[in-house]
């Protein structure tokens, strides 16, 4: 199910729970926190019209109820931050401010906006400063599932929080509210006490291998919670790996439903989910169309690990079979790649754990192993790492592109484009759904392919956070 390449051999294994005996013992006997479906965020706007942001510090219960309360740093106070909720061709018009310590931004993710408003500090934009703002003003083009999250050291900022729905609806849903769920799943690594691990984050272990990986799962910031649903009627789950690094592995039987979306973009047909684990990278979204039978409850249930690991409950009440919607929501308009005129370009990933390194040139120069110990730059793309003052390639608007990545490493990657979606071509030549987001295999090869139709300085990168901060991060210009 969702093979985005042949595979992912080489994915990072990691036990959820404190400690290894005791804490999947007692999260079965943790009573979850009941949501019910639809809206349960809530985002105000200024008189300008401008939604308010504040990216800051706060306290937040990530485990029990009982347990400490972590050190994160938030949206509006709240985790995840406030859902944005608009239709396609909207405007979107958010004040960032910032009472951080650091500097910061926010990224779009996933949508193919304005290259000024992209939120990618150091490429599109400079970090604000603490106590500075900056207001993102955009049109979002495209209906479908996305996110947004900081952009500046973004290893360490989402890592502590700073992340929050974006919904783009057609211009008529065919999902109402209370039938339309947003899910943003993330794994956290705590402490024996129930606290954020703080003094974890920056670890070279973790950039040099499978990046930061939690011990514990929340949905919406939350420790399994349970949703009301209703026995036939049909219903949009939005699904969201916020995660820093983990890739999730859910079991389809549990939750059931079918596939209607990927990374934002609606399919033409539903696809049935298989025996085989839905596949969540870091950053992607999967879009289930769910409609649930009478005396059957569903879950979320990782199987990655040694264990099975449930962490959200949806219980089902009333009676009936129900069938699914009469038709599918309205697909987005993308221009379709041009493969018999395409560019074509190399990836070559190198570095880390493990792995192939070779050469590798960091602003300008070669690095030592010293200089790699120092500056953390333990990866690269094409003997780059990280920033580069040329992009990786040039672009005319409205130029195909076909983008081949080698991944000669060790660990498997999660490789974001932004301002575009693209499409993976098989061995056939045949394409595959719309993404902005590919997972890749360790000593895999994945082509992808895109019109560059989006002009501007277009940030690629792997989104396991840390293999992006230590060297995995160039750029395209489109012009």
């Amino acid at each position: 199910m969702m093979k985005q390449g042949s595979g992912l051999p080489g994915t990072p294994k990691a036990e959820f729970g404190l400690t290894r005996r005791n804490l999947l013992a007692g999260a079965a006997g943790f009573a979850g926190v009941a949501m019910a479906p639809g809206g349960i965020f809530s985002v105000a706007r200024a008189a300008d019209g401008f939604i308010e942001i504040t990216a800051g510090p706060g306290q937040y219960k990530l485990y029990k109820e009982d347990a400490a309360a972590s050190d994160l740093w938030l949206y509006n106070g709240g985790l995840p931050g406030p859902e944005i909720r608009v239709r396609r061709g909207e405007r979107v018009k958010v004040r960032l401010i910032n009472a951080l310590e650091e500097g910061t931004s926010i990224h779009w993710h996933g949508v193919r906006i304005d290259n000024a408003m992209d939120g990618v500090s150091g490429l599109t934009q400079d970090p604000v400063p603490p106590g500075g703002t900056f207001e993102y003003d955009f049109v979002a083009p495209d209906a479908g599932t996305y996110w947004y999250h900081a952009h500046n050291k973004s290893w360490n900022q989402v890592g502590r929080g700073l992340y929050g729905p974006l919904i783009v609806e057609e211009e008529e849903p065919v999902f109402d509210r209370d039938h339309d769920l947003m899910l943003i799943m993330d794994d956290w690594r705590l402490n024996d006490d129930g606290r954020l691990d703080t003094e974890s984050f920056g670890m070279l272990m973790d950039w040099a291998h499978g990046g930061r990986l939690g011990n514990w799962l929340t949905v919406n910031g939350k420790s399994n919670p349970s949703f009301s649903l209703k026995a036939g009627e049909p219903y949009r789950i939005r699904l969201v790996n916020a995660s820093n690094a983990r890739i999730l592995e859910l079991d389809p039987d549990s939750i059931g439903g079918q596939v209607i979306g990927y990374d934002g973009q609606v399919l033409t047909a539903a696809e049935q989910t298989t025996t085989e684990a839905l596949v969540i990278g870091p950053a992607q979204r999967v879009d289930l169309l769910v409609v649930p039978e009478t005396g059957r409850d569903l879950a979320l249930v990782e199987v990655s690990t040694s264990q099975r690991f449930t962490f959200a409950e949806f219980k089902v009440s009333g009676e009936g079979k129900g069938n699914p919607p009469a038709q599918l929501p309205q697909a987005n308009t993308i221009p379709s790649p041009d493969l018999a005129n395409a560019k074509r370009v190399v990836l070559d990933m190198t570095g880390g754990a493990m792995g192939r390194m070779g050469p590798m040139r960091y602003k300008g120069r070669e690095l030592t192993q010293d200089d790699i110990r120092a500056t953390g730059q333990v990866w690269a793309f094409n003997g780059i790492a990280n920033l580069d003052e040329e992009p990786l390639f040039d672009a005319a608007r409205g130029e195909t592109v076909l983008l081949e990545t080698v991944n000669n490493t060790a660990w498997p990657h999660a490789i974001h484009l932004h301002g575009h979606h693209f499409r993976i071509v098989s061995a056939d030549g045949s394409l595959g759904p719309w993404r902005d987001t590919f997972l890749i295999g360790r000593e895999e090869t994945v082509k992808v392919a895109f019109q560059a139709d989006n002009p501007g300085k277009w940030l690629l990168h792997c989104h396991m956070l840390e293999h992006a901060a230590a060297g995995m991060t160039t750029w395209i210009r489109v012009t």
